[in-house]
C-alpha cells in the first residue's frame, strides 16, 4: 500500500482498476465523467474503455461482457439512468456472472443537472443492492467490495457517490499494483434458459431475488461499513442517522461534543435491517440527515413499526431537515444543534465584505453556437417562431440577449417537442436545436419520428465537433475512440440522407450573412429539413489574433454587445472595448456592427 492524492471520481477508478476491472463503458455526464476518463489514462492494455453513444448502449455492452465473467463497470450521472432503465430493469432478472457495478453520480443541489433524482430509489425500485460511499477512501475500498458482492450475488450492483465525493479530493492509501486481484474471464457459456428471459423465467427469477435481497439485508446488517456507534453518555437517548458526504459532515460536527449514537447507513438498499434495530433500541428519537430524499427516514420509519420500537423518527418528512439541495457543514451542524438542544454554531463571516459579482453561465467568447442562435434569429425576425433547445452547452442560447432557447427537457427531447407544437400550431416556423454529441447519443430516433410521421419542422444540428459541455470527450462523429482507435467518422449528414431528408445542408455559422440566407431559403421548405452548422468548439482551436474598436467609428451603439452577449465584448470606461485576454477573433461582432467600428487585428 502506498498513499496518493486523488480526486474522488479518479478514486473510484483506480479501486476498480485494483479489483481486476475488465471493461469500463458509459456517457459523459457530470459528476461522474472523471471515472472513465481515469480508467483510460491508467489503462495498461488489459481493460476496454468506450465512450458509448448513450447509457442504454453502455448498459447492454457491459453486460455482454459480464455475462462472459468479466468484472465490468458502467458509468453515468443520475439522469443518464433513465436512459439505461429499460435493460437494466430486464438485466436485474437475467443476473451476471462476472462482477458488474453501474456508477451512477447523483448531484444534490443541483450543480449542473436538470434534477435532484436519487439513486437510491431506482436501486429498491430496480431491486438491485446499492453502494454509497462517504469520503474518497471510502469510494476507492468499497468499489472494490461492491464487485465482489456482485460476482458472489450474481447481480448487478449500483455505486451511489454524489458530487462531494466525486470532486473531492483526498491523501488515501492505495494498493500497490502486485496486489491487484486477477480475473479471468470464462467466457460465454451458452445457456438459454439463464440469458434468454421469458416469463416463466423470470418468475423464478424474480422469487429468487426477493428471497437474496432478504438474505442481503441480514448480510449488511453485519457489513462493516454500516456502522453503529453508541452515544457517549449511556444516560442519551438520542441518535442521528446518515450517509454518505452528509456523515462526514455529521463527524465533523459532533466533534468535540458529548455524542448521540450515531447509525451510519452504506448500503440503503437492501436496508440493513438488523443493524437499524440494534441503533434504534433504547432510544426516544432519531434525526435523519441525507441526501437528497427521506429514504433513510422512511426505512426506520418502517422498522420501528415493525418491531414495535417507540422512537421518534425525524428528518425531511417532519421539516427539521431541509427537502431540497445539498446538505452543508454548517446546515448540518444546524440541524443536529437543534435536534440536540444545543447553542447554534457561530458561522465566521468576515466584515465588510463586498457582495460577489453575478455570474451567470454564458456561452464562451467565440463559441460558433453563439453565431449559430444569431442566425436563425436574424432569419426569423418578424416570423412566427418556436425554438426547442436540448442538454448542452447550447442551453445557454436561452439566456439574454440571444433569448433563443424555448423549450429544454432532457436530452434528444427537442427534437419530438418541436414535432408536438407543429402539430397543434401548424403556422409555426419550428425549429430544434441539438448538438452533435446530443444527435448521436439521442436524437436520431426523434428525426426518423419526424420523417416518418411527416412533420414540417427544421432540425438544426450544432456541430462543434466535440461532447463540449462535459469536458469535451469524443464521439461518434469525431473519428477517435476511447481506446485510442482512429476510426471512420459518423457523417450526420449522411445519416440524415439515410433516413429520408431530402434537404440537408452545411454551412459555417461564423459566415453569417451566409448563414442567415440558408436559414431562411431551408426553414421555408414543407416537411422535415435540416442545418448543420459545422465550426469547431472555440475551446479546442487556436484562436486568432483579438479584433479592435476603432474609436474613430465607433458611435457606442452597443449593438455587438445587445446582440450577442459574448463576454469577450465588455464596457471599459464608459465605453465598448474587447478584452484581449477573452477575444478569440472569431469576428462575428465585426459582422454584426453597423458601422464597420470593429476589425483589424490586436497587435499586443
Amino acid at each position: 500500500m502506498h498513499k496518493e492524492f486523488l480526486m474522488g471520481n479518479a478514486a473510484i477508478a483506480r479501486g476498480a482498476i485494483a479489483a481486476g476491472l475488465r471493461v469500463i463503458c458509459g456517457y459523459p455526464g457530470t459528476p461522474s465523467t472523471e471515472v472513465l476518463e481515469t480508467t483510460a489514462k491508467n489503462n495498461d492494455g488489459s481493460i476496454y474503455v468506450e465512450w458509448s453513444v448513450n447509457e442504454k448502449a453502455a448498459m447492454e455492452l457491459g453486460a455482454g461482457a459480464a455475462y462472459c465473467g468479466a468484472r465490468t463497470m458502467v458509468t453515468m450521472k443520475q439522469v443518464g439512468l433513465n436512459v439505461a432503465s429499460d435493460p437494466l430493469m430486464s438485466l436485474e432478472y437475467i443476473g451476471v456472472k462476472g462482477g458488474m457495478v453501474i456508477m451512477v453520480a447523483d448531484d444534490p443541489g443541483p450543480i449542473s443537472s436538470q434534477t435532484e433524482q436519487d439513486t437510491r430509489h431506482f436501486a429498491a425500485f430496480s431491486k438491485l443492492p446499492c453502494f454509497d460511499p462517504s469520503s474518497v477512501q471510502e469510494a476507492y475500498d468499497m468499489i472494490q467490495e461492491a464487485f465482489e458482492y456482485s460476482e458472489k450475488y450474481g447481480t448487478p450492483v449500483f455505486f451511489r457517490p454524489t458530487t462531494r465525493v466525486c470532486h473531492g479530493y483526498a491523501s488515501i492509501e492505495v494498493k500497490d499494483k502486485e496486489d491487484f486481484a486477477v480475473c479471468q474471464p470464462e467466457g460465454f457459456v451458452r445457456d438459454p434458459s439463464k440469458w434468454v428471459i421469458f416469463p416463466r423465467l423470470s418468475y423464478n427469477a424474480h422469487m429468487h431475488i426477493e428471497k437474496r435481497n432478504a438474505e442481503l439485508s441480514d448480510v449488511f446488517s453485519g457489513y462493516s461499513r454500516n456502522i453503529v456507534t453508541p452515544a457517549q453518555n449511556k444516560d442519551c437517548r438520542k441518535g442521528i442517522a446518515s450517509h454518505g458526504i452528509s456523515y462526514t459532515y455529521v463527524q465533523e460536527a459532533l466533534e468535540g461534543k458529548d455524542a448521540p449514537a450515531v447509525f451510519k447507513v452504506s448500503t440503503p438498499f437492501p436496508f440493513p435491517e438488523m443493524a437499524a434495530v440494534k441503533f434504534l433500541t433504547g432510544l426516544d428519537e432519531v434525526l435523519c440527515i441525507e441526501e437528497l430524499d427521506p429514504v433513510i427516514e422512511r426505512e426506520l420509519t418502517y422498522v420501528c413499526g415493525k418491531y414495535h420500537l417507540p422512537v421518534r423518527i425525524y428528518g425531511k418528512l417532519t421539516g427539521h431537515v431541509k427537502t431540497a439541495g445539498e446538505n452543508t457543514c454548517d446546515s448540518v451542524a444546524a440541524n443536529i444543534a437543534d435536534f440536540m438542544g444545543w447553542e447554534k454554531p457561530e458561522t465566521a463571516e468576515p466584515e465588510n465584505v463586498p457582495e460577489l459579482p453575478v455570474r451567470p453561465p454564458v456561452l464562451c467568447a467565440g463559441c460558433p453556437h453563439r453565431a449559430s442562435f444569431y442566425a436563425v434569429k436574424m432569419a426569423m425576425k418578424g416570423k412566427k417562431s418556436v425554438f426547442c433547445g436540448d442538454i448542452g452547452c447550447y442551453t445557454l442560447g436561452n439566456a439574454m440577449p440571444l433569448d433563443m432557447v424555448d423549450t429544454c427537457l432532457c436530452m434528444g427531447a427537442g427534437v419530438n417537442i418541436t414535432q408536438g407544437i407543429g402539430k397543434i400550431e401548424p403556422d409555426t416556423n419550428c425549429f430544434a436545436f441539438v448538438g452533435d454529441s446530443t444527435f448521436f447519443a439521442s436524437a436520431i430516433t426523434g428525426a426518423v419520428n419526424a420523417v416518418y410521421n411527416q412533420a414540417d419542422m427544421t432540425l438544426v444540428i450544432l456541430d462543434n465537433s466535440t461532447t463540449a459541455m462535459t469536458g469535451h470527450q469524443p464521439h461518434p462523429g469525431t473519428g477517435m475512440t476511447m481506446m485510442g482507435q482512429v476510426v471512420d467518422k459518423v457523417n450526420i449528414e449522411a445519416v440524415l440522407r439515410g433516413i429520408g431528408l431530402k434537404t440537408v445542408e452545411t454551412v459555417n455559422p461564423l459566415e453569417l450573412d451566409k448563414a442567415i440566407d440558408t436559414v431562411k431559403r431551408v426553414s421555408a421548405e414543407k416537411g422535415v429539413k435540416a442545418i448543420i452548422f459545422k465550426s469547431p468548439c472555440a475551446v479546442l482551436i487556436k484562436p486568432e489574433k483579438p479584433v479592435t474598436i476603432d474609436p474613430d467609428k465607433c458611435i457606442q451603439c452597443r449593438k455587438c454587445i445587445n446582440s450577442l452577449g459574448c463576454p469577450g465584448i465588455i464596457i471599459e470606461d464608459g465605453k465598448v472595448a474587447i478584452d484581449h485576454a477573452l477575444c478569440t477573433g472569431c469576428k462575428l461582432c465585426t459582422q454584426v456592427c453597423p458601422v464597420n467600428a470593429i476589425g483589424g487585428e490586436c497587435n499586443e
